[in-house]
């Protein structure tokens, strides 16, 4: 398999996460989507990464449904739970993480274009969103040792991804003064190899 990413998005280090948690192993490919020489649109029509690659040549987009199948190849470590109630929570948890990431990566993108073309009112929105997100994330994480109770799983993986972004393009956010909760659970994803194997290269 392969596996079309860039080393700064937080949907890319999701996917590689899972891989290296589940012990899949692929052959990376580095592919900027906004380079003017990008061949990602070959691979996936909306021209996003990441894009993974199977070896008959048929290829999976969008984070969420490479991490699904991801999660059915093999039964090491499984991130998502077979039962309903538990692999919804689940995954609801990883539809706000990615939200959050979301919603910075738009206002990173924002921010490139000339800044008489920038709209203000959206970026406001969008950091509307990140803020939102970080509060009901950091109140539903509570004093839990993992997003969802006693077991690490898909949930804290997307969450350290969103925070993980935050860190990389908007240290000035400083959501570990205002979220202690949410850095505990940062640090203590630290310290796992594939999180450490995939933190982004510093700009």
């Amino acid at each position: 398999m392969k596996l079309i990413m860039s080393l700064t998005s937080p949907f890319a280090r999701k996917v590689r996460i899972v891989m290296a948690e589940k012990r899949i192993e692929y052959e990376p490919v580095v592919d900027i989507p906004w380079d003017a020489g990008t061949h990602v649109p070959d691979f996936n029509p909306l021209g996003k990464v990441p894009v993974l690659v199977l070896d008959d040549g048929h290829t999976l987009f969008d984070s969420r449904v490479i991490v699904e199948y991801l999660d059915t190849i093999t039964p090491v470590s499984r991130l998502i739970p077979e039962e309903n109630r538990p692999r919804i929570a689940v995954r609801r948890w990883e539809a706000l993480a990615d939200g959050v990431a979301d919603a910075a990566s738009a206002i990173f993108l924002e921010r490139k274009r000339p800044e008489s073309q920038q709209s203000r009112e959206w970026i406001a929105r969008q950091e509307q969103k990140v803020q939102r997100g970080l509060e009901v994330m950091a109140d539903e994480l509570g004093d839990k040792n993992w997003c969802t109770g006693e077991f690490f799983n898909l949930s804290d993986i997307a969450v350290g991804c969103a925070l993980g972004y935050l860190d990389l393009r908007f240290p000035e956010i400083e959501w570990r003064k205002a979220h202690p909760v949410l850095a505990r659970l940062a640090d203590k994803l630290s310290q796992r190899p594939p999180f450490k194997d995939t933190l982004p290269p510093a700009l």
